[in-house]
């Protein structure tokens, strides 16, 4: 099948098995290994990508359900190279230790942001409730997504 997406900004064109998971597209077939796969099963949020500007786990959606959309991965989060706001503040607060979990924090990040760029602490701790981190802990990630608001100019992640 072929499936037609825009992917980190450019028109993309694809034959892939319609049944495939966006996950192995992403990493085996595009070589885009930023979205992890930590669980397969939807519980981590190792894999999460933004599709339409909306995080969804790449383990749990099929090749099919691209066409027509709009994906962006954390390869696709920096500006001309250069970390965006919501990146630097991982950095900043010490919210990246082992870095496994770190795309999908920020990318599920991004869209709580997109859609309330003033969370408090219980809206990022709710809204970043699906991903799982074994190494830094979830304060020093609550930490960055409340600084990130404070320097933003646009989207999180374009």
């Amino acid at each position: 099948m072929e499936i037609r997406f825009v992917l980190n900004g450019k028109e993309t064109r694809l034959d892939t098995a319609p049944d495939r998971r966006v996950v192995d597209l992403l990493r085996e077939d595009l070589g885009l290994t930023g979205t992890k796969e930590g669980c397969g099963s939807g519980e981590c949020g190792a894999c999460a990508v933004l599709v339409n500007g909306e995080s969804r786990l790449g383990c749990l959606m099929l090749a099919a359900q691209l066409d027509g959309k709009t994906l962006t991965t954390i390869e696709g989060a920096a500006e001309d190279g250069r970390l965006r706001a919501l990146q630097e503040a991982f950095v900043r607060c010490g919210a990246v230790q082992c870095g496994f979990c770190s795309p999908g924090m920020i990318v599920a990040a991004a869209d709580l942001l997109g859609a309330d760029p003033d969370p408090g602490r219980e809206a990022i701790r709710e809204g970043l409730s699906g991903n799982l981190c074994r190494c830094t802990g979830y304060a020093k990630i609550v930490d960055a997504v409340q600084a990130a608001f404070e320097t933003l100019q646009g989207d999180p992640i374009p």
